[in-house]
């Protein structure tokens, strides 16, 4: 496909003169498999803007979600990112070792009061 025809079928595709959408699928794919449209595919991929918006995007969104850790564990402000993540783990494990431990107790309790009904008390 030459250069002339690419820029014909381009200019149908712009001025809507095509007549219906399997039309323009056509041209579309026509287009998609000159090799001059190839060459102009490559170069639009190598744009860094969007790239670079998304990076900045997702460094802003690791940064929010570190400030809200550090508001979360106990002396987290104070801390670095390295030395956050290893007293968030330590504190995990805490809250883990509390919670068994509580339903240690409440399990206890519940036994305390079917054997306290059982023998008739209160």
């Amino acid at each position: 496909m030459g250069k002339s025809q690419i820029q014909r079928l381009k200019l149908a595709i712009q001025t809507k003169r095509t007549t219906t959408p399997r039309h323009k699928a056509l041209i579309l794919n026509a287009l998609h498999k000159s090799p001059l449209n190839r060459n102009a595919r490559r170069r639009r991929r190598t744009k860094p803007t969007r790239i670079a918006s998304g990076k900045a995007e997702e460094k802003e969104a690791v940064e929010r979600k570190i400030r809200a850790l550090q508001t979360i564990v106990p002396g987290g402000e104070s801390l670095g990112v390295d030395k956050l993540f290893e007293q968030t783990a330590e504190y995990i494990m805490n809250l883990q070792h509390q919670v068994k431990a509580m339903r240690a107790l409440s399990s206890f309790f519940e036994s305390l009061e079917k054997e306290k009904s059982k023998c008739g008390g209160g």
